[in-house]
């Protein structure tokens, strides 16, 4: 029992870490045009986005969190290997976020968790211990890892188109971009970081509930896969911490990397990523807000003037989205193959 206990206690630290480093990345994505578009000053815009990723975990359901925790069935393996597999996609997953944050590139936490769930999983409990989702499919609905797939890999196509058609929208509305309308967009800046915070903290903090249900599961502590209230509590609070100290060098690559920011490209990405990511955790699929953010800001700037885009800029983005999952599905089978030698040393 002592043994379940160490190990319940290091998986709620990897948790902590992870949330918070979670937050550390997607902080920068989340204030990167507010602060390009010099709408916002650093410290406001940020005071701003770590408040309501923290409110919004306790005022959303669970349904990404039950999507997360249940597409890997650790049942089939006794307690310990389920353990292994919960704390290999948990260093997996912070081991890429932190490799990515010091090269100074967008990642997806969401992408690095679930690569990491499907290597361990893969070789500590084998495949037919993943819900793969594919009866599913038949029946026209989403379910186990096509729905997270779904989730991650649409939701910045979505995004793209949103960022384009808002974008056009404004474009038409405002085609005279007066001192007035600059005033407007400048304010309405402060409910647009607000929501994307807000949506943010609803989908990502759910991802370490989810971790925690896992574990608590793989235990016996439960009988069933469930988030207990303390686990909201500690997700809310890793998150938020993560956000207040988020990574600059992000904010370099999306507020000035790609094209020049102006206050109207930064409303209407706000707008995009917040509504993609808030679509999306209606329906309980996971979401990488560092991906909506970019595509939609990609999407805002193909509309309004696509020569002036990055073009190359963004191609390295985006084929890091792509290395992201593979690489995650290798360090998720390379951690369990160390932690199981370990342990039976």
């Amino acid at each position: 029992m002592a043994n379940i206990d160490l190990m319940l206690i290091a998986v709620v630290v990897a948790v902590a870490v992870f949330d918070f480093t979670n937050g550390f990345h997607d902080a920068a994505d989340m204030v990167a045009t507010a602060i390009a578009s010099r709408a916002m000053r650093p410290a406001v815009a940020i005071a701003l986005v770590t408040g309501f990723t923290f409110i919004a975990p306790f005022t959303v359901g669970l349904a990404v969190a039950d999507t997360i925790g249940t597409f890997v069935d650790i049942s089939g393996v006794d307690a310990r290997t389920g353990q292994i597999v919960i704390i290999a996609a948990l260093l997996a997953a912070v081991t890429y976020n932190l490799a990515t944050w010091l090269l100074g590139y967008p990642s997806s936490s969401s992408n690095s968790l679930a690569g990491g769930l499907v290597g361990a999983g893969l070789y500590a409990a084998g495949a037919d211990s993943i819900n793969w989702g594919l009866d599913s499919l038949g029946d026209m609905s989403l379910d186990g890892v096509m729905k997270v797939i779904a989730g991650l890999l649409f939701s910045p196509l979505i995004g793209l188109v949103f960022g384009f058609a808002i974008m056009r929208m404004f474009r038409r509305l405002f085609r005279r971009f007066t001192m007035r309308a600059k005033v407007l967009f400048n304010a309405s800046q402060y409910f647009s970081v607000a929501w994307l915070g807000f949506s943010h903290g609803a989908n990502d903090a759910q991802k370490g509930m989810a971790i925690i249900g896992m574990m608590l599961l793989a235990t016996g502590s439960t009988s069933d896969f469930s988030v207990p209230d303390w686990a909201i509590v500690l997700c809310a609070c890793a998150i938020t911490l993560g956000t207040m100290f988020g990574g600059w060098r992000i904010i370099k690559t999306l507020g000035f990397g790609l094209y020049r920011l102006r206050t109207v490209h930064a409303v209407a990405n706000q707008l995009s990523a917040a509504a993609v990511n808030s679509l999306a955790t209606s329906i309980g699929a996971p979401t990488s807000t560092t991906q909506v953010v970019t595509a939609t800001l990609l999407g805002n700037g193909a509309a309004d003037k696509p020569g002036h885009v990055r073009w190359r800029t963004a191609a390295g983005i985006v084929a890091g989205w792509w290395l992201n999952l593979p690489i995650s599905i290798l360090l998720g089978v390379v951690y369990t193959l160390f932690l199981l030698s370990l342990w039976r040393n």
